[in-house]
């Protein structure tokens, strides 16, 4: 299965506290942070929002 390469390339200092929140279901912390997880629905729902903070690569 699909999976995806998920980056934080911005920091969520000035972000509202939902975006706090999903930046770190998807485990990351810091700028430069990557995380890899499954391509699905809820995840591809955490990117759409936090989609300005991160950069996201598909890999297989």
């Amino acid at each position: 299965m699909a999976q995806l390469k998920i980056t934080q390339i911005k920091s969520k200092i000035s972000e509202k506290q939902n975006q706090r929140d999903t930046l770190r279901s998807l485990g990351l912390r810091h700028i430069g942070a990557v995380t890899i997880r499954e391509d699905n629905s809820q995840n591809r729902g955490y990117v759409n929002t936090v989609a300005h903070l991160v950069k996201v690569e598909e890999i297989d």
